[in-house]
């Protein structure tokens, strides 16, 4: 098991090899498709976003309502294919991961090999367990959103595997047989 500490530098990017089990500490960012187009709007205009990209790890997830004493409820991930279009420009600007589940278009595991990022995957159908490892949540943009706003997270321990390295090994091509 391999940690990570956000925000992540290119060292310990150029150290996960596909098919490594990680624990992510720290803060992550969460967004969806709809707040993907208003990142793609903002940086087609120049202007910054809602975070500082550099470093970070946007995570594929709407979270559900809290229950009582508790950060989130559900946080599982949503499928990573449908930010394809809008991956490039956000690896570009600095971003170092992107978490969700599922496959990755030619394209953007191309960006990840550019831009020296990952892409890594959790376990889908498992949003009450994943939950465990909210310590902390808040929107910090586009709440119109509703769950498709941008969250700023506090994670402890978070599970993941590295789908797809820095070197282009892809994780679903290359380890599940």
């Amino acid at each position: 098991m391999k940690k990570i500490i956000t925000p992540v530098d290119e060292k310990t990017i150029l150290n996960l090899k596909a098919g490594d089990f990680v624990e992510i500490s720290g803060i992550i960012y969460c967004a969806r498709d709809a707040a993907h187009k208003r990142f793609h709007k903002i940086l087609k205009k120049k202007k910054p976003l809602p975070f500082d990209p550099r470093g970070q790890i946007i995570y594929y997830v709407g979270p559900t309502p809290a229950p009582p004493d508790l950060p989130v409820g559900s946080f599982g991930p949503t499928t990573s294919s449908r930010m394809d279009r809008y991956t490039p420009e956000l690896l570009k600007a600095g971003v170092k991961a992107t978490m969700g589940k599922g496959m990755r278009s030619p394209m953007v595991k191309k960006a990840i090999v550019k831009y020296r990022a990952v892409y890594l995957v959790t376990y889908g159908g498992c949003g009450a367990y994943l939950s465990q490892f909210v310590k902390n949540l808040q929107v910090i943009a586009f709440d119109d959103l509703g769950p498709e706003a941008v969250y700023r997270i506090e994670v402890e321990n978070f599970p993941a595997i590295v789908c797809i390295d820095s070197y282009g090994k892809d994780f679903y091509e290359c380890c599940v047989k």
